[in-house]
């Protein structure tokens, strides 16, 4: 092996504005999310090793891990030390982030994670058979898509979507003839800076999602290519 894969799902409450905990969304998807990515990582030459708790990922194991996969939801309790060496460790190309769904809904009072995973949730208004559109075929997690991709998911929207996120994937919405034109609605990105790189894609709220080859294989290509910059 050559390297740790850490998988954290930690489902954390929220804190209201009036200042009341309220419960996070639980997704029923957490423990096969974990199954696949532990064939993915022992594809990859990856040990594997999932955490439910964000305390439990200690700095020792995010220091020694080279991919971190989140699909956490909430106020995830990092500590100011796991923050500081998940930034040092992303940002030097060390440590490949990548975020499943409710990922984007997580850690608010962390500044910079929403820079490091490149955008934050802002609703979803819908959930049904969505019409993927391949935005770039050219990565390792879209280059095998059909284009539409129907699949069954949550309709994200985000906020704050970082300048230099590289698009993959997104929904269409409107037609080339009515006023404003098509809007593409990203769900799924990467950022590259230096020898940076983190991932993020909304799909995978459903358990069946995990039952799709295609889909695993988006996975797989996200783990691939964070990879990519990290040094054995």
């Amino acid at each position: 092996m050559s390297g740790l894969l850490l998988y954290v799902s930690d489902v954390s409450p929220y804190l209201s504005p009036s200042g009341h905990q309220t419960v996070a969304g639980v997704h029923q998807s957490l423990g096969s999310a974990a199954r696949a990515f532990e064939e993915i990582g022992l594809l990859s030459g990856l040990e594997f090793l999932e955490v439910t708790r964000a305390s439990d990922a200690t700095d020792e194991l995010l220091r020694c891990a080279r991919v971190l996969v989140l699909f956490t939801i909430g106020e995830t309790p990092w500590s100011l030390e796991q923050r500081l060496v998940i930034e040092e460790r992303v940002t030097d190309g060390h440590l490949g982030l990548i975020g499943v769904h409710a990922a984007t809904d997580s850690a608010y009072d962390w500044p910079a994670f929403g820079d490091l995973i490149g955008a934050r949730f802002d609703g979803h208004p819908v959930t049904g058979d969505l019409p993927i559109h391949v935005v770039d075929a050219n990565h390792p997690a879209t280059a095998h898509l059909p284009n539409p991709w129907r699949f069954k998911e949550e309709l994200y929207l985000f906020r704050e979507l970082s300048h230099d996120a590289r698009v993959l994937l997104g929904v269409e919405f409107g037609t080339p003839s009515e006023e404003g034109g098509v809007v593409t609605l990203p769900i799924s990105w990467c950022i590259e800076r230096g020898p940076l790189r983190s991932f993020y894609t909304v799909l995978g709220h459903f358990i069946t999602a995990y039952e799709d080859g295609t889909y695993l294989q988006h996975l797989r290509g996200a783990v691939e290519w964070v990879l990519q910059n990290s040094p054995a």
